[in-house]
């Protein structure tokens, strides 16, 4: 262990930048995989929901009209077609965006038990192509109330003149019920959009409710099925999917990348140490103890990385909940911690990156001779 340490400490601004680049690595694991988590656990509590989008991309738009053939599947209790709007109150102010969706509005309640209103909140949403309904955070943070007319500039359907909506209610939650649900959004009516845009609006995600959680798998298949051979196909996944896909992707994308990188920089350090091989091995010591020693560097320094790691993914999410604006979405996922698992695996990645970078070439000093090595120096 003496020259373990000894060697990891010759070159420090190496180990450093390596060590840190699995802590990345493994930061980047541990929070993603940590979130997915607290998605599923959110998600599952609710009632059996898919969502349908393009194949292509959640950003390409499908025709209204795969609603009515959506509903004739088997095992399809109601659909409700619902597209993020991307309204903001200043367009010149990036921060004044917020979560606001134009959805189907009956259909969609139906769909979402969480998102509670009175009867009367109900039909008063219903009746006004205007109307919309916002969370208690939400009215809160901008000091809405209800009957306020505001105006919403959207970054995705724009417009000569910004969009104005009127508060018919403040939907109510029930944590107990429906924990982690959401209270910073804003709905507004689908055929609003439709006919602001005229028609061109198309729809974003089809939200369906099936009469059977255990069937998701045969649903989500009739239904990719239907538009297999038409000119915008469609992905069905569950709710919990679609959610944890959004984002997790491109940071995974990001993850294997850095440990691919690093993987090779540990690799090009053992290589570059023939000639330090070959004299070990002519001071006495044997294949096994120079090969053992040169693994020991690549298992520690990937430990190393991946605690740092594991410990800044735990100190994130612990602090997440208390984070302005950030802090009201992670408080919609009271399970959000990172579960022993997440961590074991998190650690073994680490430690896996460290003994593969150095195996193959460590292999390869291990079979050369004493003469070849020294040839290095």
């Amino acid at each position: 262990m003496p020259y373990v340490w000894a060697r990891l400490a010759q070159n420090w601004i190496r180990t450093a930048s390596t060590a840190g680049a699995v802590a990345v690595s493994i930061f980047l694991f541990c929070t993603l995989e940590t979130f997915v988590a607290s998605l599923h656990g959110s998600v599952n509590q609710g009632p059996a929901r898919l969502i349908t989008r393009n194949n292509v991309s959640r950003f390409y738009s499908l025709p209204i009209a795969y609603e009515q053939r959506i509903a004739t599947v088997p095992g399809v209790r109601r659909v409700a077609a619902a597209n993020y709007f991307g309204g903001m109150r200043d367009a010149s102010d990036p921060e004044s965006e917020f979560a606001n969706f134009a959805v189907e509005a009956e259909s969609f309640l139906a769909l979402y038990p969480e998102y509670m209103l009175s009867d009367p909140e109900r039909s008063a949403f219903l009746k006004d192509q205007h109307g919309a309904i916002v969370g208690r955070a939400l009215a809160e943070r901008f000091q809405w109330k209800v009957g306020n007319t505001i105006q919403l500039t959207s970054n995705i359907y724009r417009a000569a003149t910004p969009y104005e909506l009127v508060i018919s209610a403040i939907y109510r939650t029930d944590q107990g019920r429906f924990p982690g649900t959401d209270e910073s959004t804003l709905f507004l009516q689908y055929k609003y959009l439709d006919e602001a845009t005229r028609g061109r609006a198309g729809v974003r995600t089809f939200r369906i409710e099936i009469a059977d959680p255990r069937e998701a798998g045969v649903v989500s298949h009739a239904i990719d099925e239907l538009f297999e051979n038409s000119d915008a196909q469609t992905h069905t996944e569950t709710e919990a999917q679609y959610r944890a896909n959004a984002g997790v992707l491109g940071g995974k994308l990001v993850m294997f990348t850095l440990l691919l990188v690093t993987a090779n920089t540990m690799s090009m350090a053992v290589r570059e140490r023939r000639a330090e091989i070959g004299t070990l091995k002519a001071l006495g010591l044997s294949d096994g103890r120079v090969l053992s020693l040169i693994l020991a560097e690549g298992i520690l320094l990937g430990l190393c990385g991946a605690a740092a790691g594991l410990l800044l993914s735990r100190v994130l999410v612990e602090a997440l909940p208390h984070v302005p604006v950030i802090g009201e979405v992670a408080r919609r996922f009271p399970r959000m911690h990172i579960p022993p698992a997440i961590a074991g695996s998190g650690i073994l990645l680490g430690v896996l990156v460290g003994l593969a970078a150095g195996l193959v070439p460590s292999l390869t000093a291990f079979r050369a001779r004493i003469t070849e090595l020294l040839r290095s120096v």
